[in-house]
């Protein structure tokens, strides 16, 4: 079945249509006006879906977007199946509309203005490429039950969303300014749903890790509280990336459009329809957030590489980790001819050692890693190890201190090590083999629509206390603020002296330091980089 057609499915089953009931449906009065909701059937909560925050210009739709008017008639908010322009991961096909702005809000029965609620505020991963906020992924039902708001939301993603230009029109960062104008959309009207616009925590996996991140560094509006950090951090070497400020003529050249300016670029590239951008896009590779230059009038939002610069933590309290074998997905279909063309230890030693001779350095990690075999399958986890430590791991690792030393309240520190029936990865991808993989954690927070089997005991355990810690952690900015038999370990927060760690797995345990001797090797390694940037 393809996505649109879940996604209709799951709309028609919304508002009953299928099911042939009758409700009271929720109507809300807002700054933006009066927008009216569904009651859900799997719950005790209500939806408002499909609500647009946003605008896209159509005459420059890869430039920022623009906060959308007020609604001059009651907005049905009923529809959740908006997706920004992109190739989407499940049946491989461009999907998408430059009309994706909206944002999904999820409200417990329990919220109202009398008893106001705290907010998650979800971001999705895809590597800055894909992603989209229905429930078709992103079903509310089980932290709703734990009586906070959630709220989803579509950002630009792509060409359309991180296409960073030498001109003031398209200057970068699109799709992090869609987020920013969210935020300010979810402030300033939460508090009609029953939300506390002084509770809000965002949180995101991935590529919405780094989002997170992102807007902690470099927001200056108090939008948020807390924020939760999923296999995803600004200090990762992919996060943060050197602008390709020819990318409009290599992408209408794609599309037999020959030029060498890039205003004259960006104005055929306005006409096109958006899934022949996106199709000649898959061809010239991905595109990431950006520093931007500066331009007269025109606010920047990454001023430079997060490296060089302090969050602004102002008393927030953090929550972040990683998943035991991050990489497993990228290694688990490989076959033994395909590791003789990986040249994986110097290619990531170019980005740290730009101005030295970086093969030295890729030599030595190579020895640490794998010592003097030959890159091969019979080196597969520990191959695993080692991108899994450069991309995800010891970047979470690296900005666990400076949150700290910037007045971080309490940093919280986990190790995802569950291998059940419902990791979201190997599930969708069909890994057979022990591992937990990127990802994987998803479908243990949210209620992933074609997962229709019964969670085991096991599964559902994991389900119960991820949920519960997370929701905690939104309402107290302590994920174990009382022991209990779901929740038997408190969680330390990390410190300078002690690097506590909650390792998630059948059984809740608590760590400290793990991985060590992978951590402190890539600490020396840091230590040695020319790179300004990571």
């Amino acid at each position: 079945m393809s996505i649109e057609k879940v996604l209709v499915f799951a709309f028609l089953l919304s508002r009953n249509i299928v099911l042939g009931t009758t409700r009271i449906d929720p109507l809300v009065d807002t700054k933006v006006g009066l927008i009216r909701g569904l009651a859900a059937s799997d719950g005790e909560y209500s939806m408002f879906m499909g609500i647009p925050y946003a605008t896209v210009d159509k005459e420059i739709p890869f430039g920022p977007s623009i906060p959308h008017p007020v609604f001059d008639e009651i907005f049905e908010a009923y529809d959740d199946s908006a997706i920004c322009p992109q190739t989407e991961e499940f049946n491989n096909t461009i999907v998408g509309t430059l009309d994706c702005l909206h944002l999904n809000i999820y409200v417990p029965n329990t919220a109202t203005s009398q008893n106001r609620r705290p907010v998650l505020v979800w971001i999705y991963g895809g590597g800055f490429s894909i992603g989209f906020a229905g429930r078709f992924l992103y079903g509310p039902r089980f932290l709703v039950r734990h009586n906070i708001i959630l709220v989803t939301l579509n950002y630009r993603v792509g060409p359309y969303g991180f296409m960073c230009l030498d001109i003031d029109k398209v200057p970068g960062n699109q799709g992090l300014k869609d987020q920013l104008l969210a935020l300010k959309w979810i402030k300033n009207n939460i508090e009609a749903f029953g939300g506390d616009p002084n509770q809000i925590t965002i949180f995101g996996e991935s590529a919405g890790g780094v989002s997170v991140d992102l807007q902690l560094y470099y927001n200056d509006e108090t939008l948020f509280n807390k924020v939760i950090m999923q296999s995803g951090s600004a200090s990762s070497t992919w996060a943060v990336t050197e602008p390709d400020y020819t990318y409009p003529v290599k992408l209408a050249n794609e599309l037999n459009f020959v030029t060498t300016d890039i205003n004259e670029a960006l104005t055929f590239l306005s006409t096109v329809e958006t899934n022949l951008v996106i199709s000649a896009a898959a061809k010239l590779g991905r595109l990431a957030p950006c520093v931007e230059k500066i331009f007269d009038g025109v606010e920047r939002f990454i001023t430079d590489y997060p490296i060089n610069i302090q969050p602004k933590m102002q008393n927030i309290p953090v929550l972040l980790g990683f998943n035991k074998d991050e990489w497993l997905s990228k290694y688990a279909f490989l076959e033994p001819e395909d590791y003789e063309r990986l040249d994986i230890f110097n290619s990531y030693m170019k980005t740290l050692f730009i101005n030295e001779d970086y093969e030295t350095f890729a030599n030595v990690v190579k020895q640490f890693y794998i010592g003097d075999e030959p890159i091969s399958d019979k080196v597969m986890w520990r191959l695993i190890e080692f991108d899994s430590d450069d991309y995800f791991i010891h970047p979470a690792v690296r900005s666990i201190p400076k949150y700290i030393e910037n007045g971080a309240s309490n940093v919280y520190y986990y190790k995802f090590s569950y291998d059940g029936n419902r990791n979201f990865v190997k599930d969708r991808v069909n890994i057979t083999i022990a591992g937990v993989a990127h990802a994987d954690e998803i479908s243990y927070l949210f209620d992933v629509s074609y997962m229709r089997d019964e969670p085991s005991s096991k599964d559902q355990y994991i389900i119960d206390a991820m949920t519960m810690m997370w929701a905690n952690f939104a309402k107290y900015g302590n994920p174990t603020p009382e022991i209990n038999n779901l929740l038997p370990v408190k969680w330390e927060p990390a410190t300078s002296e002690m690097m506590y760690c909650l390792e998630i797995d059948s059984e809740l345990k608590m760590l400290n330091r793990p991985l060590n001797d992978r951590m402190a090797f890539w600490d020396i390694l840091y230590k040695q980089r020319t790179t300004t940037r990571y």
